[in-house]
């Protein structure tokens, strides 16, 4: 009987996790629909065809790549050129994926690497301010279910954009790119309030990406030089805290 009763527990954990994750994603979700939809207008715009700017979404799931991309695409810029380009911008991928497999150390890691492949700034945002759920049973499926609301919403919020993209007229789809810079702000203000330190860290990083471009270097390097040093310096300035919390 308890064998049984263990049996049908374990669905509803599972279920339970991908509803807390569901939850989790969900200001991610209203917040990717409009800047998703600016992008499918603005490929579309720019000459890209419904099925190409969705497919860059599902493929791609990168919102400043796809938006470099696009203004690229528009410019008759070389695929060379691009692929170059977006990669130095999403280089802090890669910084993201090392930090967010350490964090999870309970989890197998047949689990966190298809995890890695969710991985944005805010989906990574988010996952950093629920650390305990990596301790709990069946966290794979918590961050799973928060990465599939983004992603899915993102795919979706393209495919309309693109929909929109003969309707909508350009000052309005401009204009929606606004909700970028609140996403960010959202995500980072309820991180602050919980750990007050990751405003130095920022900090740091905002000046080293401005003094970065003062000094002459393209937006894609400044952005991945403030997020090396950036998080760097979150290394030495959250350690106190972390220590804390153990």
């Amino acid at each position: 009987m308890r064998v049984q009763a263990v049996r049908k527990l374990e669905p509803s954990n599972r279920l339970h996790m991908v509803r807390r994750g569901m939850m989790a994603g969900l200001p991610i979700m209203l917040g990717y629909l409009p800047i998703a939809i600016t992008y499918g207008v603005l490929a579309s715009q720019s000459g890209m065809n419904l099925l190409e700017l969705t497919l860059m979404s599902m493929l791609v799931f990168a919102g400043a790549a796809q938006f470099l991309a696009v203004s690229m695409v528009a410019a008759s810029t070389g695929a060379v050129e691009i692929i170059i380009a977006t990669f130095v911008l999403n280089f802090r991928h890669f910084v993201m994926s090392l930090s967010f497999v350490n964090r999870l150390k309970q989890i197998a890691l047949k689990a966190k690497l298809p995890l890695t492949l969710g991985l944005t700034d805010e989906t990574f945002t988010v996952s950093s301010l629920y650390r305990k759920e990596a301790k709990e049973d069946y966290g794979a499926w918590f961050y799973a279910s928060l990465m599939i609301t983004a992603y899915s919403s993102w795919v979706v919020g393209s495919f309309l954009g693109g929909i929109l993209g003969d309707v909508m007229p350009q000052r309005l789809s401009e204009s929606m790119g606004i909700a970028l810079y609140a996403m960010f702000i959202g995500l980072l203000v309820p991180a602050i309030k919980k750990h007050y330190r990751i405003s130095f860290v920022a900090i740091t990083a905002m000046l080293v990406n401005f003094i970065g471009q003062q000094w002459g270097l393209n937006q894609g390097w400044a952005i991945v030089l403030g997020t090396l040093i950036g998080g760097l310096s979150g290394v030495f300035i959250l350690k106190d805290e972390e220590e804390e919390e153990v």
